[in-house]
């Protein structure tokens, strides 16, 4: 594992910041299961609202993760989709997807009943 590095990095901040935004992380796994519609993406998330999730995907494309394409079909079709950069997010995403899935418990188990979990494993 390399070495931590303690100065703060302004990179690593605003990626941070840019994937950690309320609905950011979900919306990108919903994302990596390929192109998808508006609908789809919010239909996929329970909760999420049409504007939230109208801003979250217009900061992506802003930064270049994803990429918004108008299809010309009647009526128009507009898909979403990540862009080369975006994908290159999967490796992060499905790590900390692995994290959550061991160190946080399922909805309604206590927090305790992972713990225990985790050192009998160990």
């Amino acid at each position: 594992m390399a070495a931590y590095e303690p100065d703060f990095c302004p990179r690593y901040h605003r990626t941070v910041e840019m994937i950690g935004r309320r609905w950011a992380g979900v919306i990108l796994r919903e994302l990596l299961r390929g192109a998808t519609r508006f609908r789809q993406i919010g239909d996929a998330i329970p909760d999420i609202t049409d504007k939230l999730l109208s801003e979250r995907l217009k900061g992506f494309e802003s930064e270049g993760i994803v990429e918004r394409r108008v299809l010309p079909t009647t009526p128009v079709t507009i898909e979403y989709r990540l862009t080369e950069k975006g994908r290159a997010l999967e490796a992060a995403v499905r790590e900390i997807s692995s994290w959550a899935e061991t160190w946080l418990p399922a909805e309604g188990e206590p927090d305790a009943v992972v713990a225990d979990e985790k050192r009998s494993a160990g």
